[in-house]
């Protein structure tokens, strides 16, 4: 295993382009302060959060390069979801184990799934899911797409963010519930108003 100490830095700088594309609000170094403008999260909280999801990535990487590139990371305030599938019940324990040694995660969903990688076919399935239910996101006006982040795997829907109110989270799980394709829809998405998120 090559060991990539670089890897953090590299990734949080590709991040800034990522967010700068997806906000439209500013670009470089300051992508993650215009789209943290229109979030329900505090500016520091994104920038701890992809610092996060970085540092759990890295971690992933030291271990096994397949638990890198075969398990997604999303956090909010703290709050990370882990999916995807690997080979074996000790890969799944690890994936949990290593995120917790991560300073600044207070919570964790273990949605990793113990099977055979699944096929070309399953993977072009799962992007078209999570694209679809983006793109729904970002033209419904009742929504405010950019609090919510969405994994699809193994044709299961993950939705983690902060949701304005509960007619707003029960319109993005209408949404991905009537995407073709989608088994179910698991949502640990929490309220704005949620007491959870002051601890």
């Amino acid at each position: 295993m090559i060991r990539t100490s670089f890897l953090l830095p590299l990734l949080l700088l590709a991040s800034a382009v990522a967010l700068s594309a997806c906000g439209g609000v500013l670009v470089g170094g300051a992508a993650t302060v215009g789209v943290a403008a229109v979030q329900e999260r505090s500016v520091g909280d994104a920038v701890d959060d992809a610092t996060i999801e970085f540092r759990i990535k890295d971690r992933f990487l030291e271990k096994d390069d397949k638990l890198f590139t075969r398990v997604t990371v999303d956090s909010v305030e703290g709050r990370v979801l882990l999916a995807g599938s690997v080979d074996s019940p000790d890969d799944r324990v690890d994936v949990a184990r290593l995120t917790w040694q991560v300073d600044g995660v207070k919570e964790v969903f273990n949605e990793v799934e113990v099977r055979n990688r699944a096929g070309v076919i399953d993977y072009f399935r799962d992007v078209r899911i999570a694209n679809e239910l983006r793109l729904k996101l970002l033209t419904d006006k009742e929504v405010s797409a950019v609090n919510y982040s969405v994994e699809a795997v193994n044709s299961v829907i993950f939705l983690m963010g902060i949701g304005q109110n509960q007619a707003e989270l029960e319109r993005v799980t209408g949404h991905a519930s009537n995407i073709k394709g989608v088994d179910r829809v698991v949502s640990f998405v929490v309220l704005k108003d949620d007491p959870r998120r002051g601890s």
